[in-house]
């Protein structure tokens, strides 16, 4: 489930913004953030200094940032223009100063606004792989996906080489020793803050590089899955793999039960789900119907638990189809399924890329209670069967 805080831009908008700003202040802010990862305070502090386009790389204080060509045309011509008016990279074409934070911020939005993208500067550096290899040998990485910074500080990691096999480490925030930081208390855990602490004798970047790690490796953590006495399922990325486990569930059931369904049906599973458009393509022809099998959400101000199957009324995507929400509910009334009805506030399913994709088809969204959703998760065995029922009842 991409959850709503973690926006993603959309592609063919970004590459028209871009077009439309060669070399333009905004050209440079939003091709920096979205292509080269800079947070808004190292884009407002970045100098002519720090960009050797000679070498194609940024030179930060703690990583080097190699130069996409399209962003290393951009600073050039920049330079040529500016250079001789300020250290900064960043200044205003009117006025010729250095801008503030608030003027590349405002500047930014303005941009994605007029392409209708609904996004922030931090949404445009969200991805969870290796971003950079830092002076020192750990690792600055992003996440794909909604896990957070604070959910992971801690944990055990394995970085999957391109050629070289796999390596392990820990996700550590930065001087991560409380006998020795005086600021571990009040530190805010961001991709900033956090790294990855490598289980090898490494200490520079080209250490790290010997060993075959390099930008754009995946890092996988540790899910920790636990099945309690009680039934409870404790993990990790049960959103989406729960759901997965259901759907293979379902299909073991025809087999096993020797049903055939009176009209096709496809099973989709696509390792694109949480980043948002696993849903937009590869939906076979004569399809009139989708029902997206992800989680159910359980906090506050929602009626679901762990032990019930989640029925979706509306996302921040809009609502569901009526007659499909309707009749989710009669098939879980129907199986003697737990069932809660629920508005999400800050969710999105593969269904709707379905929908934003083109196609004419009529919508739902179920799934098994998950608390803590994309932190360390819990949902229930009951829930997972109340979801498998609701289908078997649902698709005939």
């Amino acid at each position: 489930m991409p959850a709503e805080a973690l926006k993603r831009p959309d592609e063919g908008a970004m590459a028209r913004i871009l077009a439309r700003h060669p070399y333009s202040p905004e050209g440079v802010i939003l091709r920096l953030a979205w292509q080269e990862g800079l947070s808004r305070k190292e884009l407002n502090e970045l100098t002519w200094d720090q960009v050797d386009l000679d070498g194609g790389s940024l030179l930060l204080p703690d990583r080097t940032v190699p130069l996409e060509p399209s962003v290393a045309d951009c600073l050039r011509e920049r330079y040529a223009r500016y250079r001789k008016l300020s250290d900064r990279v960043l200044i205003a074409d009117r006025g010729k100063k250095p801008m503030t934070p608030e003027n590349v911020s405002r500047l930014a939005k303005l941009a994605l606004d007029s392409e209708g993208q609904d996004v922030s500067l931090k949404d445009l550096r969200r991805d969870w792989i290796v971003r950079q290899i830092k002076a020192n040998g750990r690792l600055k990485i992003t996440p794909i996906g909604g896990l957070r910074a604070e959910n992971v500080e801690t944990e055990n990691c394995r970085v999957v080489t391109k050629f070289d096999g796999v390596i392990e480490g820990t996700a550590q925030l930065i001087n991560a020793s409380t006998h020795v930081n005086e600021k571990y208390a009040d530190t805010q855990r961001t991709f900033d803050t956090i790294e990855i602490v490598l289980d090898e004798p490494v200490e520079s970047a080209d250490d790290v590089k010997k060993l075959g790690i390099r930008t754009g490796d995946y890092v996988c953590f540790e899910p920790r899955t636990r099945v309690t006495k009680s039934g409870y399922i404790k993990s990790r990325f049960l959103d989406d793999k729960l759901s997965v486990g259901i759907l293979l569930g379902y299909a073991r059931y025809l087999k096993e039960e020797r049903i055939t369904p009176e009209r096709a049906v496809y099973v989709h599973i696509t390792s694109f789900e949480e980043v948002g458009h696993g849903g937009s393509a590869s939906v076979p022809a004569g399809v009139t119907e989708a029902i997206s099998v992800d989680m159910g959400c359980v906090g506050e101000g929602l009626t679901c638990d762990e032990r019930m199957v989640s029925i979706c009324a509306k996302d921040s995507g809009g609502p569901y189809n009526y007659d499909v929400v309707r009749g989710l509910i009669a098939a879980a009334e129907k199986m003697g399924a737990p069932y809660a009805v629920d508005v999400y506030p800050r969710y999105g399913s593969d269904v709707e890329a379905t929908l934003r994709a083109g196609y004419d088809l009529r919508h739902g969204l179920i799934g098994s209670g998950v608390y803590a959703s994309h932190g360390y998760e819990r949902s229930h065995i009951e829930g997972a069967l109340a979801t498998l029922k609701t289908l078997a009842g649902y698709v005939k």
